[in-house]
């Protein structure tokens, strides 16, 4: 059993933007109904249709937010690193989880239910104003998405996806190996096309000196290029 002092200096500094926003009373609620929570890889978090009942932080591994389409064809949303927030917009919106979240790789996860974050809402308006940042951030960043997978065409969404995995976990200690291994299923999935496209397009990049690829390790070697290709679809 975890004191409770070691786990509020934990929480303190794993969710340390929300927890600089609470009060010491506050910060005690928190704690006595915090836990963390170890997934597999591939481990559903919370699935389509499911009633929202909890807020996730990713504290270690990685998340994928997808949603399956016409056909049961899967379109990944959003990838999650540490430390982010999940889970909670269907709460806020009196909905049903209108998307998945599964762990990419095996993760650990900290879970606060959102009936007590509802209620610190209610009364801390600093709190409040972060998660009003949050849901506008993730609300721009969805619009962005839209225009990238609806506009660009092949290459320039395969580029974009590179570049987003690149931005969103870094590289490797190389400076250029992406800190994510997905399959061709999964980075088709992120990028709005087919796996033999995604196939295709990758081996183009290789063709042109823009990546190296080894099984699932992706290295960028001219990301200035990989850039010109995002920008202009």
């Amino acid at each position: 059993m975890i004191k409770k002092s070691t786990l509020e200096r934990i929480i303190g500094d794993d969710l340390s933007d929300m927890w600089n926003a609470l009060r010491p009373e506050e910060k005690r609620i928190v704690t006595d109904n915090f836990k963390y929570e170890q997934y597999k890889k591939n481990q559903i978090i919370y699935a389509e249709k499911e009633t929202p009942e909890n807020l996730y932080c990713l504290l270690d591994g990685k998340v994928k937010l997808y949603k399956s389409g016409i056909g049961d064809r899967v379109q990944i949303l959003r990838l999650y690193r540490p430390v982010q927030y999940f889970g909670y917009r269907a709460y806020f919106a009196l909905e049903p989880y209108v998307s998945t979240a599964a762990a990419f790789e095996p993760s650990v996860i900290g879970i606060i239910p959102m009936k007590i974050v509802e209620d610190l809402v209610r009364q801390n308006n600093d709190l409040a104003m972060f998660f009003i940042h949050e849901l506008s951030r993730n609300l721009g960043g969805a619009d962005t998405k839209i225009i990238n997978l609806t506009q660009k065409h092949i290459r320039g969404r395969l580029a974009e996806s590179l570049l987003l995995l690149a931005d969103n976990y870094g590289y490797e200690d190389d400076d250029s190996t992406l800190k994510i291994y997905m399959s061709r299923e999964d980075l088709a999935n992120l990028s709005n096309m087919t796996t033999s496209n995604a196939i295709r397009t990758l081996m183009s990049f290789v063709n042109e000196k823009l990546i190296l690829v080894d099984g699932r390790r992706i290295k960028i070697i001219n990301e200035p290029q990989l850039r010109k290709i995002s920008k202009f679809g």
